[in-house]
């Protein structure tokens, strides 16, 4: 398993490409890994063919563990077939080991035979055994009328009285077709508490299928749940807001589509945002910054991570210097990064390397949040949705149209006035978006 990107720790096979017993030369792909980001190809590093698979597909492996074998076809590998097998996380049907075996077509139905231990998910409870005592007339014990756990159920969905009946099953157990036989002959009969008829119950709806569904890790959300915890923990985050008119970027952004219009192009106040940011950031080189933990370095480039939603969570690509880049050419690949990071198709240096990230959740209706920092950059800009507001001015309400913005800081890096003083500056941009130009 070899490292495909700067962060990968272990992959997941997603495809094997080649079988075993093909020809294979070197650099020829083999097979689809799916990383930490992305789902990369890996190539043959050698002449030979492919003996056999030790990860299948599905299964995963650390970085090194060996996955399969490349060698001569009378090449005798049974002794490093057995030392891999011995020495390797995952076994040859790529499951972990101590991990559940395949479970039979009848378990996996949740039913079982006499003697066998009920299947998960089997309608099973200690409560509703029969208990030690004194059996009734009426296929009582201790008080109790006997029925399985699924006569109860239709006898209460049904409103038939599980006293009026007569049990079929083992020591008069009442059980499923007693119940379907006595809702079969007519109208349920009232149980009666004291000689008094007793109110019968609602039936009760019971959701059929299984209670809960464990879903596996992807190599992605992994990565993020490690990633998180080393930030949010170890880094001292602070949080500062700050609330910008967007009126006139409003205007600009109309300005530069009708522009773009014959071209079949068009920009979004994201990218706008994404080149004041860039353009801020050059101005404040402080923000633009990583902990090192010996020393914070200070990044003469402004590369900005622009946050992605993608089905197992979260990817940042990466605009390369965006303080050099026109809002237009920004516009244009942060929706082709944005189309290939969700089909997993993006390069590791395409999503590695941000100096400072921006996560912008306006477009799902969110107003204002707090983002956690990508370590090691120093900080983040979570964007809000721009909405219409009263605001007073010289004296009189108007409505304008209003958007929150919160750095988050580490504060080993950046400190209150540095922070506040960057977002005034962004502000000031996105207020007057000629400033971006200067």
């Amino acid at each position: 398993m070899e490292a495909l990107s700067p962060t990968m720790e272990e992959g997941q096979v997603v495809r094997w490409l080649k079988s075993e017993g093909d020809g294979v030369a070197n650099g020829d792909i083999i097979a689809e890994i799916e990383t930490d980001k992305a789902t990369m190809e890996l190539t043959a590093r050698g002449d030979g063919v492919l003996r056999i698979i030790l990860v299948a597909e599905g299964g995963t492996a650390p970085v090194g563990d060996v996955i399969a074998l490349i060698g001569t076809e009378d090449e005798d590998i049974s002794e490093f077939q057995a030392a891999a097998f011995a020495a390797s996380p995952v076994n040859g049907t790529g499951q972990s080991e101590g991990a559940a075996a395949p479970a039979d077509a009848e378990v996996a139905l949740g039913t079982s035979g006499a003697g066998d231990t009920p299947a998960v998910g089997r309608e099973t409870s200690a409560a509703t055994e029969p208990t030690a005592g004194t059996e009734s007339p009426g296929g009582d014990i201790g008080g109790r009328i006997k029925a399985s756990p699924l006569a109860r159920r239709l006898a209460a969905e049904s409103g038939v009285a599980l006293s009026s009946m007569s049990g079929s099953g083992p020591a008069g157990r009442i059980v499923k077709r007693d119940v379907e036989a006595a809702i079969a002959t007519g109208p349920a009969t009232p149980e009666t508490v004291g000689g008094t008829a007793a109110p019968v119950a609602a039936p009760l709806f019971v959701p059929s299928g299984a209670e809960f569904d464990d879903v596996p890790l992807s190599q992605m959300r992994k990565t993020i749940a490690r990633r998180l915890t080393e930030s949010i923990g170890p880094v001292p985050h602070f949080f500062l807001t700050i609330e910008v008119d967007m009126g006139r970027a409003i205007e600009a952004r109309s300005t530069i589509n009708t522009m773009l219009e014959q071209e079949g192009r068009k920009v979004s106040l994201n990218d706008l945002i994404i080149r004041a940011t860039a353009a801020a950031l050059r101005r404040h080189p402080a923000c633009n910054a990583h902990w090192m933990g010996d020393s914070i370095r200070r990044h003469n480039r402004v590369h900005i991570g622009v946050a992605v939603a993608v089905e197992d969570g979260l990817i940042t690509p990466i605009i390369r210097d965006a303080d050099l880049r026109g809002v237009a050419h920004i516009g244009a690949e942060v929706r082709e990064l944005a189309g290939r990071a969700r089909e997993k198709r993006l390069q590791p240096e395409e999503y590695s390397g941000a100096t400072f990230s921006i996560s912008n959740l306006g477009m799902f209706g969110i107003h204002e949040f707090t983002a956690v920092i990508n370590p090691p950059e120093a900080g983040i800009l979570a964007v809000g949705g721009v909405e219409e507001v009263p605001v007073v001015e010289e004296g009189e309400v108007v409505i304008r149209n209003r958007m929150k913005m919160t750095m988050s800081c580490d504060h080993r890096v950046i400190d209150g006035a540095l922070g506040a003083a960057f977002l005034a500056t962004l502000k000031g941009m996105l207020e007057e978006p000629t400033a971006i130009l200067t």
